[in-house]
Formats: C-alpha cells, structure tokens, sequence
C-alpha cells in the first residue's frame, strides 16, 4: 500500500495524494515544519513556495510566462480601469464584519435607518420592475441544443441567458434575427460591418454569447475572462462560419484597455455579461466608457446588459458613483458595511417565493421596524442572529438596491438610456438584477 500525504484538503473532502517526504507524514507542500517558512509567490500570490526557495522559483513559475505574454499585449494596461484613488485599502468581508460588529447597537439601528429612508428615496424614480423574458428564437434555441445535447446543458443558466437577450431585444438594443440580417444588412462596400461587435466581460465558458451569436448573429466576438476554462463554447463557435473574428482575453478587466484592439478600433460593440462579481461591475462600466466619447476612434458601447451579483464582494475603491453616495451621506465605511449586509439577500433558500416577491422591499418600512432588542451587555453580533429571516432578507434586497442604481444613475449621466430589472425569479437566482443601456441617439 502506497503512504500518501495526510494532510486534508477540505474543499475537495479527501487527503492530499501526494506522496510523503521521508521520515514525515506529509509531503513538501503541506509539511507543518515548513509552513511558516513560506511565502506567497510574488506573480501568483494563489500559492506559496518555501522562502529560500522563492528566487529560483520565479524563474520557472508556470505563471510567469503567461504574464510575460500578457503584459506584451497592446491592450495590457495595468490597472487601468482600477479607480482613481490608489491608497484606498482592500476590505475583505471578514474585516467588513468585525467593523459591523464592533458597532453599539444604536449606531446599528442608525445604520438600519439610513439605508431604509436612502432606499425609499431613491425608488420613488428608480422602481425596479420584473422583466422575465424568453424571446421565441432563443426558446427554440434552448431546446434545440437540449435535444442535441452538444453543449452542457442545466435549465436555470439557459433561463437566464434567453432572459438576459430578450431584455435587450425588448430595450431596443437587439433587432433582427439571424436569418434577416443576411438580406438587410450585408457587408458594405467599404468593408465595414454594421452588424456590432459583441464583447462579454466575465465571460466564464461563453455560454451567453452562444447563445447571442446563434440567435442574433454577431460576427465580431471577444470573450473576456481572466481564468481559463474548460468545455467552453469557443469550440462550437469557431465552428459557426458567420463569425469573423473570435478572440478570448484571458486577462483581468481591471487591466483591460479595450481601446487598444485593432479590430474593434472605432466600432460600436454590445456590453455584456451574466453575474458580473462584485467589483467587476463597475470595472467593467469604467473599461467601456473610457474614451467612448472620442468614437471615431476608441470603440464605443451601443448598448449594454450586464448582471450584477456578489455584492458583497465591492469595493469603495472601485465602485463607479462615488458622488451619488457622498451625496446621500454614505461614507467609505458605511457602504463596506452596505455591501457586506447585502449577502444576506442570497443567504437562504428561495425556493419560498414569500421570502422573494417584491412585496417585501414593499413592505420593508413594517419588516425592519421589528429589529429585535438585545439584553444588556449584548451587542450588535447578538442583535443579527435574532433578526428574523425576512428581516434579513429584506434588508440585503435594499442594499442591493443601492448598490445598482448608483451604477444606473452613473450610466444615465454619460448619455446612455438606461434601465434596472429583475430579469429572472429569485427562485431561478436571487442575484437577478440586470442593468441594460443603449445610447438615446442613434450612432
């Protein structure tokens, strides 16, 4: 019988299968006489390297050559689309916890009730609406590729993914089908392509823009996404002979400078992306609106349909208006504390629609004036784990309001038409929030 290294690996429920350094019962990577000796690699902090190892490592780092090809590419700039301040610190959510908890329970509730009257005032002209739609083409395309089972199939994504396009033929950013755009718009004689490029950020395995470029036919596809995936669509969409260009950016949008890719290079595109994490929302608002005034020259969005989800994952340094919280007196810790509350939203089972109907943002004036007291010596910690469920509930639905009618507001002020729906039940996903644009005048 083969030793193998006994240290447990939880995220994948068994040991690690490595085999033993002599006289050990672990191997090099996990040896504990060792793990305070090493430190994090410098150009992939994602795993660590014994310290007097570290210089010889960089030098054969698997990750080295990539980000060696990567930051030769034209459209490689470092953290371009990052933010304007670059001394704001990272907070991750443990950090937005403690910060929470450390409150009194009065500046809670003072909390509580500035996040329910900013909601209230801002969704008097920003009401969210629910916007499920399934488009005929892309219905048949679903059942079609299920049937012949040439790509992964799981009905709730391809729910999403029909929503997300019907939205935006709805919103006027999509008009004619595949099989009208050979005869209405053929290729002009100056070589140019009216059809408008398609650029998914987050784009994961592709799956949304195959089902686009099926349904709609797109002919210029850049599929961006910073980790590499397996069973992607890619295959089957070089195989679609409609597309001329098919380019997948393996890069961060944080460093993404659309502006310097040739072929797309004073051309409209079209936006998109399903559950945009976090930050990457408003990374990628800033990576398409830099320089789009100048559109003769830089590419330019005709129109956008990005969903939102993790909100709990944002960051002040990175969020797109800024203003608009200052203008309601959200400070920088106050929105960490917004962001954090907002994954109460998804922390449940919404399978019990009564948990999910927009009768509770409603409602939420009744639901949150319940907050549970606390017994002396109890702070805010205790007060959150009485809360009742739809309380919590409620309130990370609001938060996340707030979080996406910034970004909503911010579009609206570069020119675009804009509007924020919920494009799919809660049941199907509680991150359901789609922001979809197109410029008002015609371009």
């Amino acid at each position: 019988m083969n030793h193998r290294c006994e240290f447990w690996l939880p995220t994948k429920r068994r040991s690690c299968a490595n085999i033993p350094l002599p006289h050990s019962r672990f191997c090099g990577n996990h040896n504990p006489i060792a793990e305070e000796q090493r430190v994090p690699c410098s150009i992939d902090p994602s795993h660590s390297v014994l310290a007097g190892s570290l210089e010889s490592h960089l030098k054969r780092c698997p990750m080295r050559k990539r980000t060696m090809e990567l930051e030769a590419q034209p459209f490689y700039q470092k953290g371009v689309n990052s933010g304007e301040d670059g001394t704001t610190p990272f907070v991750t959510s443990e950090q937005k916890r403690n910060a929470i908890y450390k409150m009194s329970i009065d500046e809670f509730r003072r909390l509580l009730m500035k996040i329910k009257n900013i909601h209230s005032s801002i969704t008097l002209s920003n009401k969210m609406t629910d916007s499920y739609v399934e488009m005929d083409v892309c219905g048949d395309w679903a059942k079609k590729r299920q049937k012949e089972q040439k790509l992964p199939f799981q009905e709730k994504h391809s729910l999403q993914q029909a929503s997300i396009i019907g939205n935006m033929a709805i919103f006027g950013i999509l008009k004619h089908k595949v099989d009208q755009l050979k005869s209405e718009f053929p290729i002009s004689e100056s070589g140019m392509d009216p059809t408008p490029a398609v650029v998914e950020f987050g784009a994961g395995r592709g799956y949304l823009t195959q089902m686009l470029v099926d349904c709609y036919g797109i002919y210029k596809v850049f599929l961006v996404e910073r980790r590499a995936y397996k069973l992607k669509a890619d295959r089957s969409l070089r195989k679609n002979k409609t597309i001329k260009i098919l380019q997948r950016l393996r890069i961060d949008i944080e460093d993404l400078n659309l502006n310097a890719i040739n072929q797309l290079r004073g051309l409209p595109y079209l936006a998109i992306g399903k559950h945009i994490c976090g930050p990457a929302t408003d990374l990628t608002l800033k990576c398409c609106f830099r320089g789009s005034h100048n559109q003769n020259e830089n590419a330019y969005p005709k129109g956008l349909a990005l969903a939102t989800c993790c909100h709990h994952l944002c960051q002040w340094k990175h969020y797109i208006n800024k203003k608009f919280l200052k203008d309601k007196g959200i400070t920088m810790s106050e929105f960490h504390a917004i962001t954090w509350l907002s994954s109460w939203a998804v922390d449940t089972d919404h399978t019990n629609h009564s948990l999910n109907s927009s009768d509770i943002i409603l409602n939420h004036d009744d639901r949150l004036s319940s907050v549970e007291t606390v017994m002396e010596g109890e702070g805010v910690e205790v007060l959150t784990k009485k809360m009742k469920l739809e309380e919590r509930v409620t309130l990370g639905f609001i938060c996340k309001d707030i979080i996406d009618i910034g970004r909503l507001l911010w579009v609206e002020e570069h020119g675009l038409l804009a509007n924020l729906v919920k494009y799919v039940p809660p049941n199907i996903s509680p991150e359901n929030h789609l922001l979809v644009a197109k410029w008002v005048h015609h371009i």
